[in-house]
């Protein structure tokens, strides 16, 4: 479920930069553009898009073109991320969208509950959440004196709204710049009777992108950002899956730009890949040379230390999915599927196979075929592809 923050202030501030670009771009240059506004390239593409469609429909400024223009952009936005979303190959059951929150009451009716239970406050104006009452030390706004929310509020109104659908089990993805929220949000829901050991949250550190040693500055303010796309243009969307996955979600993640688009076994990426084409180059080889393997395999003929490490490597798949799942931590299948492409690249420099005895031949066949398995499955769930041919090669 995708949670699109289409509420609140900075769709104000949304629609007050793309009406800023859209009169500078229709016949006045020199508009001032708002001190807080969205200096982005893409604030530019939306003027663009809206004069296009709209010409000078909205040049008035009144409240009534903001809002027209507010929904133009978050309506283009959203596609954007669709977009993008689909470009890496991740797919989304629901989308939900935060203003809905507001406009079925529920943020009033989490509020009023909060006042029922005697668990909010106003001072200078504003609501507070009374968490010191809830066993936190220090109480928090969850409405400002302006009357717009703080995130809290949505995010327990959101929170309440999956309870209320019947979840189970509710796990939460984060940046790192949310995390002084969570306690708070978890207090939220337990002191509205909800079971907030069912919220599993995931916390992912920030990644810093670096290129031959140098970091990548990105700066959503100043428009000097890197973007997702950006990404998926320079190296595709199977290194960058894997390279956001290959680290636990609790360490800072380095994006090396360099190594992302190199095109050997230096790159994890490629190597995965690479060992995966070359099982398939094999078994196009024996048919090719119109080898018959034997139906009945002795498996016991695979006695060789290399064979005897592959083996082990592909038994663990199982428990590893299993392990991986349990802690929604992929970079354990990452790991994983590394430690089993070395397993192969032992495998097939001290094992030969091609000119072996029938036998012999037809038991390391097998495991070829089943490691071969393993890594096109675990490539699979990581959503990284599993070409059965490669131009590169990787060293020997």
């Amino acid at each position: 479920e995708y949670y699109f923050n289409n509420a609140g202030n900075q769709m104000k501030i949304l629609a007050d930069s793309i009406y800023a670009r859209y009169i500078q771009i229709s016949d006045n240059p020199s508009f001032e553009f708002p001190e807080n506004g969205y200096h982005g390239e893409y604030i530019i593409q939306i003027a663009n898009d809206l004069i296009k469609q709209h010409g000078s429909e909205f040049t008035q400024g009144t409240n009534q073109d903001l809002a027209a223009i507010r929904k133009f952009g978050e309506s283009w936005c959203f596609a954007d991320i669709k977009k993008t979303l689909h470009r890496i190959n991740i797919s989304q059951d629901v989308y939900f969208n935060e203003d809905s929150l507001y406009k079925d009451g529920k943020i009033n009716a989490v509020l009023n509950q909060f006042k029922e239970k005697d668990l909010s406050y106003v001072k200078d104006d504003a609501t507070w959440l009374a968490l010191s009452r809830m066993g936190l030390s220090d109480d928090r706004v969850i409405v400002k004196s302006t009357g717009e929310p703080t995130y809290r509020l949505p995010d327990i109104a959101y929170h309440c709204d999956k309870f209320d659908r019947g979840f189970d089990v509710i796990v939460d993805l984060f940046g790192a710049d949310h995390i002084a929220t969570i306690p708070d949000v978890l207090a939220g829901l337990e002191h509205l009777g909800y079971d907030s050991s069912k919220v599993k949250v995931l916390i992912h550190q920030f990644v810093t992108l670096t290129d031959n040693g140098e970091q990548v500055k990105m700066s959503k303010r100043t428009g000097k950002s890197y973007t997702l796309d950006d990404l998926l243009d320079e190296v595709g969307p199977d290194v960058v899956r894997f390279f956001l996955l290959m680290r636990s979600i609790n360490t800072h993640l380095e994006f090396d730009l360099a190594l992302a688009k190199e095109e050997s076994d230096t790159n994890p990426v490629f190597y995965l890949q690479y060992t995966h084409a070359r099982i398939c180059s094999i078994f196009e080889r024996i048919q090719q040379e119109g080898i018959t393997p034997e139906e009945s395999i002795n498996y016991t003929l695979l006695q060789e230390p290399a064979e005897i490490n592959l083996i082990k490597k592909v038994k663990k798949f199982s428990d590893i999915v299993l392990l991986a799942g349990t802690k929604c931590e992929p970079h354990i299948i990452a790991d994983y599927l590394l430690e089993l492409s070395i397993a192969f690249t032992g495998f097939y420099h001290d094992c030969r196979i091609l000119g072996s005895e029938i036998p012999l031949l037809s038991a390391r066949l097998e495991l070829l075929r089943v490691t071969r398995y393993v890594l096109s499955s675990g490539l699979s769930i990581l959503g990284v592809s599993a070409p059965e041919r490669m131009d590169k090669k990787i060293s020997d």
